[in-house]
């Protein structure tokens, strides 16, 4: 083997248990998986030690729950008495408003109007911070998006949560900084971009898929919850002790190098990634094993329930990756794209994210975690005040709602508002750039100092927008 033209000899054994390196952990390495950090590596050249944050925290750490299609604001969270009044008045062509099906109550000492769509999260209603005032770029599903999770619909940047971990580090051994729980949509929303590869999101995928929640292949693993959960995560060639060779030898080979003087950091970064890569091997399945919760909190996220039990291992898995240390956590669950049959298709998808919802707030409640944990849940855009066809509604990114709870906002608080129909964001608008100045701020970072250096110039999650919303923390 030629090691950057100093030859060492190696046996056909040796060459053998290099060569195997590629099915184990080096894809692991490349795959996001050099998001957790060692603690063996010098602080000072760790990229993902713990960093001081720009001003206190008010949150430690995020659960984002991400409702891939877009739901209807004026269905779920944006009581619109008005739209109810003016049922089947031409509202633009031939469109039709259309009044919401469902009705709306109001709960908790709050009293804040919420659609009995979601009865369990309604009675979390005084931890709400209901954002009535959200606005989106653009109303097509793939770009806004990549705006929601990136800040940009026109070029490859960092994700949120990678900029999170490349601002402040984790204090995780053993476990990715930044993970990402059954993603539905393309890399790039949970990539690095420019960023160094470390600060990427790890997919971790549950059986059950995130699309409808629940189903056959949920309930056929219920009882094998921890199967890849991380392709590739072990080894199917060679054993512990044979892989603990097979990294004793590459740190031999790596300081003859560094002897000679052939050293290079590029090299060491990726024996450390080698290294996490096999200490994930024993981490991760003991996390992701949900068999060692009782069977109140696995009945409390609606695990084992026919339409809830997909979301609810998701959000269970969330509270104990965070739990861990984690610093962002995505978790996701699709199917909210209503352009017809929205009385059933709506129901459906409300009707599988609910429990588990609820059940996440109530357990970090419990666990004295929700003050300094941001759980946010939302979509790309909102849906349109008017009807597509006789039973549907079109895409709207002109105004629509998304919650805060947790991490320093106020409970039981509306902020902003659209207009009497819901179609456009008129008091408190927040558009995705200071959705992202106002997310990085509850972590501790000020997004106009959070910058990195590429081609040229500094760049940041919020490009040259945005502004913090201090009205909704408390």
């Amino acid at each position: 083997m030629d090691l950057c033209n100093n030859r060492i000899e190696l046996s056909t054994g040796r060459r053998e248990m290099l060569k195997s390196l590629s099915y184990g952990f080096g894809w692991l390495a490349f795959s996001g998986l050099a998001g957790a950090r060692s603690f063996a590596s010098s602080l000072v050249d760790d990229p993902l030690a713990p960093k001081r944050p720009h001003h206190t925290a008010k949150a430690k750490r995020v659960i984002f729950l991400y409702m891939s299609g877009a739901p209807s604001h004026v269905d779920t969270f944006d009581y619109k008495p008005e739209l109810a009044k003016r049922d089947g008045q031409v509202y633009r062509g031939n469109a039709k408003l259309l009044a919401s099906p469902w009705k709306f109550n109001r709960h908790g000492e709050s009293g804040l109007p919420i659609s009995e769509l979601f009865p369990g999260v309604a009675r979390h209603a005084d931890d709400l911070c209901l954002l009535h005032g959200m606005k989106a770029g653009i109303p097509a599903h793939a770009q806004a998006q990549m705006q929601l999770h990136t800040g940009s619909f026109q070029f490859v940047r960092p994700s949120m949560g990678a900029w999170a971990l490349y601002g402040l580090g984790t204090s995780n051994q053993n476990l990715p900084g930044y993970i990402t729980v059954n993603p539905g949509g393309a890399a790039n929303q949970y990539g690095s971009g420019f960023l160094p590869a470390t600060y990427q999101g790890t997919p971790v995928r549950l059986p059950g898929g995130n699309s409808r929640g629940g189903g056959q292949q949920a309930r056929r693993g219920r009882n094998n919850q921890s199967q890849d959960p991380i392709e590739h995560l072990e080894s199917d060639r060679n054993g512990a002790a044979v892989q603990r060779e097979q990294l004793a030898l590459l740190r031999r080979l790596e300081r003859e190098r560094s002897r000679r003087g052939k050293g290079d950091p590029a090299v060491e970064t990726v024996l450390e990634q080698y290294e996490l890569a096999f200490r994930m091997q024993t981490e991760v399945p003991g996390v992701v094993d949900l068999g060692t919760e009782d069977r109140k909190t696995l009945e409390m996220y609606g695990i084992g329930e026919d339409g809830t039990d997909g979301f609810g291992r998701q959000c269970l898995l969330a509270r104990r990756f965070a739990e861990e240390g984690v610093r962002f956590i995505e978790v996701s669950a699709g199917g909210w794209d209503t352009h017809r049959n929205m009385r059933t298709e709506l129901a459906n998808r409300c009707g599988a994210v609910d429990k588990p919802i609820a059940g996440l707030l109530t357990d970090l409640k419990r666990r004295n975690m929700l003050d300094d944990t941001l759980v946010v849940w939302g979509g790309e855009f909102g849906r349109t005040p008017y009807a597509q066809g006789s039973d549907g509604r079109d895409h709207n990114a002109g105004g629509f709602t998304m919650w805060m709870a947790g991490g320093g906002v106020k409970g039981g608080y509306e902020y902003g508002s659209t207009d009497e129909t819901g179609h456009k964001a008129v008091e408190g608008v927040m558009d995705i750039h200071d959705w992202h100045a106002t997310l990085l701020h509850s972590l501790g970072l000020n997004h106009e100092l959070l910058t990195f250096n590429h081609a040229g110039r500094d760049f940041r999650l919020t490009d040259v927008h945005g502004n913090v919303h201090s009205d909704i923390f408390a």
